[in-house]
């Protein structure tokens, strides 16, 4: 049992050995760039890659809808009129709004 003892405090007293304990502790724990905020990162990163997929979606969409609205006056009248309820001199404008029931 000495002899297993001897043997382990032998390789504990090894400096390389001890050198690399040391380093592995203070790059899991202690520095500022440590693996636990680096696994933070990773994931606040794979975040913002998803909402980037998403705003470049919502950016080609409306693309696409401006150039419908500007291309065709009528498209351009249509959208005013149901989106702002816009309307003519001559005109009036009748809103139907459903009351909500207790149910929904």
């Amino acid at each position: 049992m000495k002899a297993f003892f001897i043997r382990i405090w032998s390789v504990i007293k090894n400096k390389y050995l001890l050198t690399l304990i040391v380093f592995g502790i203070w790059m899991i724990f202690l520095d500022k760039n440590n693996l636990i905020s680096q696994f933070k990162l990773r994931g606040e990163l794979s975040d913002y890659r998803d909402k980037k997929e998403y705003y470049l979606n919502e950016i080609k969409k409306d693309s696409t809808t401006l150039h419908q609205l500007f291309s065709d006056k009528q498209n351009l009248i249509q959208f005013a009129r149901e989106q702002y309820l816009m309307k003519r001199d001559n005109e009036d404008i009748y809103m139907i709004v459903k009351e909500k029931t207790e149910e929904e």
